[in-house]
């Protein structure tokens, strides 16, 4: 069974997508320290990666060619310095110079050596790419094939995910059994979670590991409610979040992230603003994002604002008295775990399921963990979550241009405000006379998935990707 930490689940790295970002950058990382390990780097005189299917055909997009130069380089989307993100692989293009897993410098020429197979998938997975590594007189080093299958996990061909090699005090493959072990024990979701974390590491780094995500998160919101500009890509759409936020001005001075969160909870809003500042959080977010600014894949780049906003939402405007580090602690550990629910029982990847994968799942996480905040019961919590989905279902991904700007930017609002409606709603109900149960509510979104065009797979094939005249630049 799949042992899935909520580490996995919540990434901290670099925008704007998980599966066409993250995923080729550490499949690019992981070859690069191949060559290291087997002591081949010496020899290597050239590079290849091949990509295909979405990766292929999206990839300029999401920066995909971005990601796997930075990888062969050995640098890392948690730790790179975010200047470097843009400067390297520019530096790449104009001197047709890699320093491979930064240590050997080698030729390489990105418009040869990364080569996009348009009209070809690779059998296991739509996002497929295979490097090659040769050596000056033309022979193969070293060949590998991996698959990037959503949410930063990378998969080599012939591998199963690494997530199986641990026993869990409490192993989880539906909802149903979660609500088993919570009833059982008379414990809420986090605390069954805080103890399948614990298998992983100490419970004190646990706590300090996740409080660093959200730190990650709310700089992240901070940086995009004040960094005006034009998104990159050639969409020439202009970020909102800094304009939004500029109406909905605070009465109190801050210089960072944290003495704004304080200012934040100290001003009383009116319901109208409340929704307005949401929608700014989550866009602020995807605005980053789409900048290829750092994140935290939630569970996955492209839905990266959802959690962020219900997260600022539920610390800044919910009737909790106060919101403490414990609460966001918990707050994570529940989300991570509904994401964990839908990645073993359907999929987070918007290649193989559309967007209902991404905004969908980051709703649904982002509902659960909510409601049990508010002081919501375990069924209500899944109850939640179940809502969050089915109001996302047959949700397909068809970006313009193969950014991850249009529609996703908005998309992650309109997650967020499902997400809270959903808590809402749960808060209010009575689980027991629930017709629908979250493991239908994922098997039938698997169904979904697998029912839906590959148009309407992040192929930028069908949708609004082909009924909007927008011309963007092929670099």
């Amino acid at each position: 069974m799949e042992a899935i930490s909520v580490f996995d689940m919540l990434k901290i790295g670099v925008g704007p997508s998980s599966s066409h970002t993250l995923g080729p950058w550490r499949a690019a990382e992981r070859f690069a320290r191949t060559l290291v390990h087997e002591a081949h780097l010496p020899q290597v005189a050239k590079v290849e990666c091949h990509l295909y299917g979405s990766l292929a055909l999206t990839g300029r997009g999401h920066g995909t060619d971005i990601a796997v130069m930075l990888g062969l380089s050995g640098k890392d989307p948690v730790t790179i310095p975010l200047p470097e993100v843009k400067a390297e692989p520019d530096r790449i293009h104009a001197e047709h110079l890699l320093c491979l897993a930064g240590q050997h410098s080698i030729g390489f020429n990105p418009d040869q050596h990364l080569i996009f197979h348009y009209d070809e998938r690779l059998p296991a997975h739509a996002n497929g790419m295979t490097l090659f590594a040769f050596s000056e007189e033309g022979a193969a080093i070293l060949e590998e094939t991996y698959y990037s299958v959503g949410g930063g996990f990378v998969v080599k061909e012939g591998e199963t995910l690494q997530t199986d090699e641990v026993q869990l005090p409490h192993p989880i493959t539906s909802a149903r059994q979660l609500s088993r072990y919570c009833a059982n024990h008379g414990v809420g979701i986090w605390q069954v979670v805080l103890e399948n974390e614990k298998t992983w590491r100490p419970e004190p780094q646990i706590r300090q590991e996740l409080l660093k995500i959200w730190g990650v998160m709310r700089n992240c919101v901070y940086r995009g409610c004040h960094e005006e500009g034009m998104l990159p890509g050639g969409l020439e759409v202009t970020r909102r979040a800094p304009a939004l936020f500029q109406k909905l001005v605070l009465p109190c001075d801050y210089s960072n992230a944290d003495e704004w969160l304080r200012c934040m909870i100290q001003c009383d809003f009116k319901f109208s603003k409340i929704l307005k500042w949401i929608g700014c959080f989550a866009m602020a977010v995807n605005e980053e994002n789409a900048s290829f600014s750092r994140i935290v894949t939630a569970p996955t780049n492209g839905a990266a604002g959802v959690i962020p906003a219900v997260l600022m939402y539920y610390a800044c405007f919910s009737e909790k008295e106060q919101v403490t580090d414990e609460d966001v602690v918990r707050f994570l550990l529940v989300a991570g775990e509904i994401g964990s629910l839908f990645k073993k029982g359907a999929t987070i990847s918007a290649a193989m399921g559309g967007c209902q994968a991404e905004i969908g799942v980051s709703s649904a996480m982002a509902a659960a963990a909510l409601t049990e905040g508010l002081g919501g019961t375990v069924a209500q919590a899944l109850m939640a979550a179940e809502i969050a989905m089915e109001h996302h279902l047959g949700l397909t991904c068809d970006p313009i241009g193969g950014l991850v700007q249009i529609p996703c930017i908005e998309r992650n609002s309109m997650g967020a405000i499902k997400a809270i409606t959903a808590a809402n709603i749960a808060l209010e109900s009575d689980p027991e006379k629930a017709k629908v149960h979250l493991d239908e509510c994922i098997k039938t979104m698997w169904e979904t998935a697998q029912d839906m065009n590959h148009k309407y797979k992040e192929t930028s094939q069908g949708g609004l990707a082909v009924n909007i005249s927008i011309k963007v630049p092929e670099c």
